[in-house]
């Protein structure tokens, strides 16, 4: 469904991306680990298009992501932001409805509203909270907010960023369940980023690790602790010795 062939992103002397290839087959769950500032958002934002790569080339489900139809484009994701990203100002239901009320995937109030009750009966909200304002909310809920909002327009592919980042334990363990249902639930493929290893194995088909611009290891989640690279290794482990120079 995503194929980056040697993508190359700098900003002036910051060389992020240096020759990135990734494949991730349709209907599968990838999960891009690597330490901060390596390059992941950048490279969730190429193949939205919100930044251009130098060179190399971005396709998804085989065709060029740079040409064709932008909207018709990006109808086809899902985003979950990091920091919930909700408007503070509408009501949940709108939050979550948002697409649903502007522009190509446009529907009547009503049905926009019905369908936004229904994706957060599908993250375990009930319909009471479509009417409350994002603050009146717990962070797990605004979380749930975010990912009911992510799916409302049933996307193909649905990109997470940071999914549990500031969430307790429990709740971390209960969106990571959450992404897992509904991602295999909708066939979607599904792209996420994070640091959290228990996310990581809770949600993951396959991992790669993104070090240096590139690729340094991918393969299935299950091969992880044994693939015998030493940066995965030194990663998963939280290792301060080892050949990725932690920042002093």
């Amino acid at each position: 469904m995503i194929e980056m062939q040697d993508v190359h992103k700098a900003f002036g002397d910051n060389r992020v991306l240096q020759g990135m290839t990734l494949t991730i087959p349709k209907g599968t769950s990838l999960v891009i680990i690597g330490g901060s500032g390596t390059g992941k958002s950048v490279a969730l934002k190429c193949i939205l298009g919100l930044i251009q790569p130098e060179s190399g080339r971005i396709l998804v489900d085989g065709k060029d992501a740079s040409k064709g139809d932008r909207d018709a484009f990006l109808a086809r994701f899902g985003m979950l932001f990091q920091g919930g990203a909700l408007f503070d100002s509408l009501p949940v239901w709108q939050n979550v409805a948002f697409r649903l009320l502007r522009g190509s995937l446009k529907r009547p109030q009503e049905e926009a509203r019905q369908i936004a009750i229904e994706k957060l009966r599908r993250v375990g909200l009930k319909a009471d909270v479509a009417d409350r304002l994002p603050a009146e909310l717990s962070g797990g809920m605004q979380k749930r907010v975010g990912l009911a909002r992510a799916i409302a327009a049933e996307p193909e592919i649905i990109f997470f960023d940071e999914p549990t980042t500031g969430l307790d334990p429990i709740m971390a363990g209960v969106i990571n369940d959450l992404i897992r249902e509904i991602v295999t639930e909708m066939g979607a493929t599904a792209m996420t980023i994070t640091h959290d290893m228990t996310s990581v194995r809770a949600i993951a088909d396959d991992v790669a690790m993104l070090h240096d611009g590139v690729i340094q290891w991918t393969g299935p989640v299950a091969q992880m602790d044994a693939s015998g690279d030493p940066y995965l290794d030194q990663f998963i482990h939280g290792r301060a010795e080892g050949p990725i120079e932690a920042v002093r």
